[in-house]
């Protein structure tokens, strides 16, 4: 694809690549640069390589990537950028591509004149890749020849080589790679985190074209991006179908101190809060400093406003952090010449002069907003002012079940039936639908170590109450004093009595929705403990199959099948199957055999791979809006099987 106006005064040779150190320590010690060597670490080697390419992209100099998955889950990234120099390097006397390749903190990203604004971090990301990689190969189109060389293990294959002409304007870079099995057990790529990923870079660099092709399947998966909006489209796709709280979305767009500010908000009906922070283009799910200066300025600007306006009364407190972020949908976005990241997988931004940036554009633009747009001003400050008054409800029901857990000392509830030790590292809680299955489960478990905490009915829906509702529900009560880390402000995770959490429920679609329930609350209320993996649901067998007083349990249709087909193969011909229809079918024996003896039963771990997705899902599960979740239904109808009515 030909590229249009490239400023000619960026000149980019072998003398533009900075030499740092070698590139020994990252087979030793991968997980220092890419976080881990499962599945995160797999995806940062895939970003860390079209980082690259985006950065060509912010530079203006490239206005198209592609990003293809092939058969055995090879990658290949291409873009239309300047391509990497060929030429000899003054320091390594080696090619500048190979430099680059093979050296640790090789790159043009240090001398500040190729790349005034990068995303890519110390110019670690694609030796780190081609080290951790079993194969790689860089195609570069540079002065009108095609270039290639080869690696393996960090370690090239042999010289580069000119391996062919191509049109002078005719430039990029190609890199194709594939994940060493040495270092990587799992190196299947997720095609929906790659999607969610790119479609960011697509949002936040308006004109560039981005296309996925995921050629493991036939026929291939083709995805195109292109938004000429920026933060603002990102802002109206986070929103979706969610109900706004006013009509105007905050915009606004400056420099400070030589960083690049560009924020947008808009409030919305619901309790949540979204908030986004990029670096350099670079998503930080941890935030940092430019967050912070959002949340200052946002903070300060809303109470200023109301209490000159008389919202906020001389006798009133000010809104807190909470009060005036409760509902927004907020991206927030920096560029900054040299990007200090916490971790080499850039979670958190931590450059000062980030916070100050933002802190002063968001403000001055927000006082614009708020004189521009009156109406839309009363409705933000009437809702910080809903969220103060839920907040004081909140704290005092709070305060009153605190209380109560410490008035009745370390009294737990009644219907706690808990374990004998008091380790949580080896202590249990299984959370029970119904009293039958709480019997059966008090019955047959392990006294040593599991808990059962048995629920009456269905709880409240959390997302549809605000915290001080929420807390007037016994059964959630009950839940709150059992785990013994309090909740909300008060949440403490060191303090949380089981490390196994088992959310154990009928399989059927009482049993799923009560489950969603309990995932809705352990999200919004309990996020920490599912991040830290102490969340699980059983998995009880859905049929009993009998044959010559042996004893047989199936999980699925499929798995039933099999073992029939097994009886049926070795003469066998009285086949008794039952199908469980719930927990308080089975006797306690029967429970602890199948569901709970830790030798035989099948947990299933509860895990937060794309919070923004799963923020997004539980909202349109059990919000207030009937619509999107109407929408919903009618997308996924078909792929139900074996509906319980």
């Amino acid at each position: 694809m030909a590229k249009e106006n490239i400023p000619q005064e960026n000149e980019y040779t072998a003398k533009d690549i900075y030499v740092l150190k070698g590139l020994e320590p990252v087979r030793k010690r991968p997980g220092m640069y890419i976080g881990s060597t499962g599945p995160d670490g797999l995806h940062h080697l895939l970003f860390e390589v079209t980082d690259n390419s985006l950065d060509e992209a912010l530079g203006g100099f490239a206005n198209f990537i592609e990003v293809k998955i092939l058969k055995g889950n090879i990658i290949e990234v291409t873009d239309n950028g300047r391509g990497i120099p060929v030429d000899i390097h003054p320091d390594t006397k080696k090619s500048a591509l190979e430099t680059v390749m093979t050296t640790l903190h090789a790159g043009g990203k240090f001398g500040g004149k190729v790349y005034k604004i990068s995303g890519g971090l110390h110019g670690v990301g694609v030796s780190v890749v081609c080290a951790l990689s079993k194969y790689m190969k860089a195609q570069v189109k540079r002065d009108g020849f095609i270039y290639e060389q080869e690696y393996s293990r960090g370690v090239p294959k042999g010289p580069v080589k000119k391996v062919g002409k191509c049109d002078p304007k005719d430039t990029g870079t190609k890199i194709i790679f594939e994940p060493d099995d040495e270092i990587f057990r799992d190196r299947n790529f997720d095609l929906k985190r790659i999607i969610t990923h790119l479609r960011y870079q697509a949002f936040l660099i308006p004109g560039i074209r981005i296309r996925i092709v995921d050629e493991r399947e036939k026929p291939a998966k083709v995805y195109n991006f292109y938004f000429e909006g920026g933060v603002l489209s990102l802002l109206r796709y986070l929103i979706g179908d969610s109900k706004v709280l006013h009509e105007n979305p905050f915009y606004a767009k400056g420099e400070k101190e030589g960083v690049e500010v560009e924020v947008a908000f808009q409030y919305a009906k619901e309790v949540e809060i979204q908030e986004l922070s990029f670096a350099n283009n670079i998503y930080n799910p941890e935030g940092g400093t430019h967050l912070t200066g959002f949340r200052t300025a946002l903070t300060r600007t809303l109470n200023d406003y109301a209490r000159k306006n008389g919202f906020l009364k001389e006798k009133d407190e000010n809104f807190s952090g909470n009060d005036v972020r409760e509902g927004i949908i907020a991206v927030v976005s920096v560029r900054i010449k040299d990007p200090q990241f916490e971790g080499q997988t850039k979670a958190k931004l931590g450059n000062p002069e980030a916070k100050t940036a933002v802190d002063q554009v968001v403000s001055q633009a927000l006082e614009n907003y708020l004189d521009k747009y009156p109406q839309d001003a009363k409705t933000i400050i009437e809702n910080c002012l809903l969220a103060q008054r839920a907040r004081k409800a909140a704290n005092a029901a709070r305060t009153t079940v605190l209380r109560k857990g410490i008035l009745e000392g370390l009294s737990l509830p009644g219907k706690l039936a808990d374990c004998s030790s008091r380790d949580p590292e080896e202590s249990e809680l299984f959370i029970v639908e119904g009293d039958s299955a709480g019997g059966s489960a008090k019955q047959g478990r392990d006294r040593r170590y599991q808990a059962i905490l048995p629920l009456k009915g269905k709880i409240l829906n959390v997302e549809r109450a605000r915290l001080d509702k929420m807390l007037s529900s016994d059964e959630i009560k009950s839940l709150i004093i059992a785990l013994g880390t309090s909740i909300a402000d008060d949440f403490d995770l060191n303090k949380l009595r089981y490390k196994k959490i088992i959310l154990m429920a009928d399989a059927d679609s009482d049993g799923n929705h009560i489950k969603t329930l309990l995932l809705t609350l352990f999200y919004r209320y309990f996020r920490p403990i599912i991040e830290e993996g102490y969340l699980y649901i059983a998995q009880p067998p859905l049929y009993r199959i009998e044959a010559n007083r042996e004893i047989y349990y199936a999980w699925s249709d499929s798995q039933r099948d099999e073992i029939i087909e097994k009886l049926r193969k070795n003469n066998v011909k009285n086949i008794d199957v039952q199908r469980y229809k719930g927990l308080g079918e089975m006797n306690p024996e029967q429970l602890w055999e199948t569901t709970m003896n830790p030798q035989k039963r099948v947990l299933l771990k509860v895990t937060i791979a794309d919070a923004q997705k799963a923020d997004h899902t539980f909202d349109v599960l059990m919000g207030k809006d009937v619509l999107p979740r109407k929408k919903f239904i009618q997308s996924y109808a078909k792929k139900v099987k074996n509906l319980d009515i």
